[in-house]
């Protein structure tokens, strides 16, 4: 999960590049980078941190030019290691660096490719270098001369979609060019372009949500659609083609139930508004599973939930009260590394106010339960804090599976949903009884927003992987590789990974 955005403006884009990023900084917390192209040459800088500790003035004076990319990174491939914050860079063909927001599902396949048959060598184990690589090597081959055009550019775009599989919106600058926008056949995870005029001509911004572009004034375009790719030139001028053969918008589900932020708007639904809609689906399955009397209050989990408990709320005809207060300077629980880490932090993070849950029935509303330790947690503070019993509400359904595409939940015997019915998830977060919104009603709530979104990636609900290559042998791999970090891999293991790889896809 990571927050991406590009700039081609008419003046100096660092200073924009940051706020964008400050904007973005709910998708990772993990590192923070910046690259910026004047003339031939890139300036980057990069490090492991929050973006108001990453950079300083020295860092932002180094960033001359008025086009350029930004990221931050949260990992779901790799390591949390600082040489793995992106921008990556390579310097052929042309220069070019990139950023990624997703996951590819066959990188290691095309990493050993890249050695064997491209000549091109990775120097870590991030996905998004191999995709760098696949991006340089397919413009390569698509470019004549010594000069590139966007018609030798798309021509690269569409060989990549055909290799690299998996949820990728990137962002890539070419060194003295302009900048490089594209998105997986899919549309797994969200892109937008914004736009600002100036006297000296048209600025473009795109990023992976619209916040990024209202919250430094540029006007929203569109969404970039899947498949296509995108090109501005220093000029300012856009080029865009679609790049796959047979695309088909299928948004992740989980952007708008905890990854996005509510007031930006992905593929023309709000996620404010689809929140809402969770809440009255989600009101609807209480009134047939409780009686009048049975709840006092809800409360809601802040701050994802906030919109779905107010609507829940209001369609039960019940109080709504904040019985949580946030510590705003702790990160969010479900993208801390570490499971420890994310138990320790929950207290940290929520206070409870205890004259709202003394002697009360009171009915907790939060976005989704994903590992339970966060659910746990705040059911025995609300029992400290003198509730009389304790229903927990989840606005998504039980995450049962892994998801591949770029969210840190790849273990199963993480999810605390895998393999235990509702009640047994309900004994293990120690609640009074626990209601879950249904797969069918979730994807509702974003198609009743848009009726055009007909298809969701919701592979963490259903078990649907979208993509088609992902089998239970790839699920065990990717458990193993997670619970035994940085295995070393000898050149026989690598070649029957590649053989096995091969049976998969």
């Amino acid at each position: 999960m990571c927050g991406i955005v590009g700039v081609v403006s008419q003046g100096p884009v660092n200073q924009l590049i940051y706020d964008a990023l400050l904007l973005l900084q709910h998708r990772g917390q993990d590192a923070a980078g910046i690259a910026t192209n004047h003339g031939n040459t890139f300036s980057m800088y990069k490090a492991n941190g929050l973006v108001r500790d990453v950079f300083r003035t020295r860092n932002m004076r180094s960033l001359p030019g008025n086009a350029g990319i930004g990221q931050v990174r949260y990992p779901t491939a790799g390591s949390s290691s600082e040489e793995e914050a992106q921008p990556f860079y390579v310097n052929a063909p042309f220069g070019i660096i990139l950023a990624h927001n997703g996951n590819l599902t066959n990188w290691e396949q095309l990493k050993i490719e890249m050695f064997k048959n491209d000549r091109r060598h990775v120097n870590t184990d991030s996905d998004s270098e191999v995709l760098l690589n696949v991006l340089a090597h397919e413009i390569q081959m698509a470019t004549t001369g010594y000069s590139l055009d966007p018609s030798a550019l798309f021509k690269a775009v569409t060989v990549l979609h055909k290799r690299v599989r998996g949820s990728y919106a990137v962002v890539a600058q070419i060194a003295g060019y302009g900048l490089l926008a594209f998105r997986d056949p899919f549309g797994i995870r969200p892109l937008c372009i914004g736009f600002n005029e100036t006297d000296k001509g048209t600025e473009y911004i795109i990023a992976s949500e619209s916040v990024a572009l209202e919250g430094l004034g540029f006007r929203f375009l569109r969404d970039v659609l899947p498949g296509e790719a995108i090109f501005v030139d220093l000029d300012g001028k856009l080029y865009n083609q679609q790049c796959a053969d047979n695309p088909i918008l299928n948004p992740c589900a989980f952007e708008f139930v905890y990854l996005a932020r509510p007031d930006s708007v992905i593929d023309g639904a709000s996620v404010y508004a689809s929140r809402l809609k969770m809440g009255e689906y989600l009101a609807e399955k209480i009134k047939r599973q409780f009686s009048a009397g049975d709840i006092d209050v809800v409360m809601p989990i802040p701050d994802s939930s906030r919109p779905a408990a107010m609507e829940l709320a209001l369609k039960l005809n019940l109080d709504y009260r904040e019985g949580f207060i946030k510590n705003r300077y702790i990160g969010r629980t479900f993208i801390m590394p570490g499971q420890g880490l994310r138990k320790k932090s929950v207290r940290q993070k929520l206070n409870a106010i205890s004259s709202e849950f003394k002697g009360k029935s009171v009915l907790l509303v939060d976005d989704s339960i994903v590992r339970g330790t966060t659910s746990r947690e705040i059911v025995q503070m609300a029992r400290d804090s003198g509730a009389k019993r304790v229903i927990f509400a989840s606005a998504a359904p039980p995450v049962m599976f892994p998801n591949v595409y770029g969210i840190d939940m790849p273990t199963r015997n993480e999810l605390i949903a895998y393999g235990r019915s509702e009640e047994e998830v309900c004994r293990e977060i120690t609640a009074d009884a626990l209601v879950y919104q249904d797969v069918d009603a979730l994807k509702r709530s974003i198609s009743d927003i848009n009726p055009a979104l007909k298809d969701f990636e919701a592979s963490c609900f259903d078990g649907i992987y979208i993509t088609g290559d992902i089998s239970r042998d790839y699920l065990d791999r990717i458990e193993y590789v997670r619970n035994n970090p940085k295995p070393v891999i000898e050149d026989a293991v690598r070649s029957q990974l590649a053989l096995n790889l091969a049976r998969v896809d």
